[in-house]
């Protein structure tokens, strides 16, 4: 189980002024947002994250607002045929959940914020009869039709799996645009570099220490730093890690004079073939560093989404 930010957001918040919680339970046909995803507002109207947009999620937002003028604990059922109901041409169906989370519910907000190493399954009494279960393995998909839960029902919140790590290594100007983005996308992020001057939220240290992350790497390597000695040490190894995907920040030309030499050294090709350089979509043009970032993350999620 990965860290839920909209737990932490509600925590915040949730003793000085009331706050609601919508869930999408069930999707079904074409629809904003895939099931699982919530957004959380407060009484103050502050909103944290979209369930979609568009008059769907302004409908589902005044039924928050509405059940805030209800007890902390109660929760409603709303099912929304998209066409029918909202007019909306994707035509499909969500059910959601809404809820005026209380403070029955912090323990299991905890558990969301601060995810628990525990196995097999955990059932917590959250509000008003709706139970919250902790499981292992991702449960099966609700339906969007048929009967509604009911109070008693169990509301099984998955743990695994967990979000694919990505190691980056750089905070210039590409790698922290690209570490904004990746923050939003279901990536787990660890951030390097070596100048003392680095961003908030990067790992600062000596190259044998990047050097001993890049070989200890797992999931996704980005090396983009400032120095073209430092992306040859870390590509090093990168290569002797566990990484399925090495991108390198740079041109076809680098990439010849890298491989040049790392074939030297005995690494053989069946190995380079996991570094990809100039990293990014190729059929995204541009230098600009918001360009690169976004051309990077999203062949990222292109490889995730092909993962078999």
């Amino acid at each position: 189980m990965t860290p839920s930010p909209w737990a932490d957001w509600i925590l915040e918040r949730m003793d000085d002024q009331p706050c609601a919680l919508i869930s999408l339970l069930a999707v079904e046909g074409s629809t904003p947002r895939e099931a699982g995803v919530r957004m959380a507002l407060s009484a103050s109207g502050e909103v944290f994250g979209t369930i979609g947009g568009g008059n769907f999620e302004y409908q589902a937002m005044e039924q928050a607002r509405r059940i805030l003028g209800l007890p902390p604990g109660a929760w409603r059922i709303q099912d929304y045929p998209l066409g029918p109901l909202l007019g909306q041409c994707c035509g499909g169906r969500v059910r959601t959940l809404i809820e005026h989370v209380g403070p029955a519910q912090r323990p299991w907000l905890e558990a969301m914020r601060d995810p628990p190493p525990f196995p097999g399954l955990r059932t917590e009494l959250a509000q008003d009869g709706l139970r919250r279960a902790f499981m292992d393995l991702a449960p099966g998909p609700l339906s969007a039709r048929g009967a509604a839960p009911q109070v008693g029902d169990v509301l099984s919140e998955s743990l695994a799996p967990p979000l694919p790590p990505v190691a980056l290594f750089g905070a210039g100007h590409v790698g922290e645009a690209l570490a904004r983005i990746l923050e939003d996308l279901p990536f787990r992020l660890s951030w390097f570099d070596e100048r003392e001057d680095s961003p908030p939220g990067v790992f600062v240290a000596d190259r044998a220490t990047l050097c001993a992350e890049a070989r200890a790497a797992r999931g996704y390597v980005l090396i983009l730093t400032h120095d073209h000695a430092l992306d040859y040490e870390l590509l090093r190894a990168a290569l002797g890690s566990r990484a399925r995907f090495i991108g390198l920040i740079g041109s076809a030309t680098k990439r010849t004079r890298f491989f040049r030499r790392l074939r030297d050294e005995g690494f053989p090709d069946e190995d380079l073939a996991r570094v990809v350089c100039p990293i990014g979509l190729p059929e995204v043009k541009g230098k600009a560093p918001a360009v690169v970032a976004v051309s990077v993350a999203a062949q990222l999620l292109s490889l995730e989404s092909g993962k078999s």
